[in-house]
């Protein structure tokens, strides 16, 4: 049976041989202008791909790169129409003024920003008063001190930065006007970070006075756990989680950078309703215009010779 097998292919090969050296290999080849300029292309395609990749992996990366990103929440201030939640920024303001004016300042904030706000023009006054303000100086040279006035800008728990640095073991406490536009990730950064404490994982260590936040860059902060269960009592009676907190500080933080919020988007679809008017009245204006244009007819006589 091999035999038979071995045999009807040994006559197959030579029945296919001729056909088999009668074939020849076609080879492609770049000549002419269109070989070129496809040469150029393919050439310049590897340089810069080769570029890109030589590029990428000439840049380390480092373990202290490597940044928890916050993840996005549903405030609901976003979007285009979305305003500001005035109730949360008036508990926002008491967590601010309970919790976290003791460490650091609002120097881009006055009491008269609070009006119609947050509080009435009265209430705002009294709030004012509280706090006592150096002025100065007066008939005889010296500096002092007087209850606030609406025009006041927030105090500032410390005289200068030296004394924050020395209460918070070297670190600087930063100024709370603008932290939320100052940070990437806005105010889903700051409350991520507000309630992202927990201990440090194995191999992590920290220096005396620092505490572990996964959302800190290096995930070591200076600054302690702020935000508790109860810490504080709303003055409305809503129950005073660690988030809510967190919420309430971040949308009162999000409005004292950007006071005109709500303002802005106002004007903003106003604007869009104006233009949107004009826009159809330029259409049409364009259509009676140009429709005389379009619709004539050209027609070429050639002059007759007689």
């Amino acid at each position: 049976m091999a035999a038979i097998i071995g045999r009807t292919t040994k006559q197959a090969l030579l029945r296919a041989k001729p056909a088999l050296s009668s074939q020849q290999a076609t080879l492609v080849t770049l000549k002419g202008k269109a070989g070129k300029r496809v040469a150029w292309i393919l050439g310049s395609l590897a340089l810069g791909g080769g570029t890109v990749v030589a590029g990428a992996l000439a840049q380390p990366t480092f373990a202290s790169d490597l940044v928890l990103h916050p993840p996005h929440f549903p405030w609901s201030h976003n979007g285009p129409l979305q305003t500001l939640d005035h109730a949360s920024i008036r508990r926002g303001y008491e967590v601010y003024k309970q919790v976290c004016a003791a460490c650091h300042s609002m120097q881009y904030v006055c009491y008269r920003n609070l009006v119609n706000v947050i509080m009435t023009e009265d209430e705002a006054k009294a709030e004012a008063e509280e706090a006592m303000v150096e002025d100065g100086p007066n008939d005889a040279g010296d500096m002092f001190e007087r209850p606030g006035k609406l025009s006041d800008h927030f105090p500032n728990p410390y005289k200068n930065e030296e004394q924050a640095r020395a209460a918070n073991n070297g670190a600087y406490p930063p100024d709370l006007s603008y932290i939320v536009q100052a940070r990437h990730g806005g105010e889903d950064y700051i409350f991520s970070l507000l309630t992202g404490y927990s201990d440090p994982p194995a191999g992590v260590k920290l220096m005396e006075g620092q505490h572990f936040n996964a959302y800190f860059p290096g995930g070591a902060i200076g600054m302690a756990q702020a935000l508790y269960n109860e810490i504080i009592e709303y003055s409305d009676g809503t129950p005073a989680t660690q988030s809510q907190l967190a919420k309430d500080v971040c949308t009162f933080l999000k409005w004292a950078g950007e006071p005109e919020h709500d303002s802005r988007k106002l004007y903003g679809m106003r604007a869009l309703i104006i233009l949107s008017f004009l826009t159809c009245v330029a259409y049409y204006m364009k259509r009676l215009k140009w429709s005389t244009v379009k619709t004539r007819k050209l027609a070429f006589k050639p002059p007759s010779y007689k």
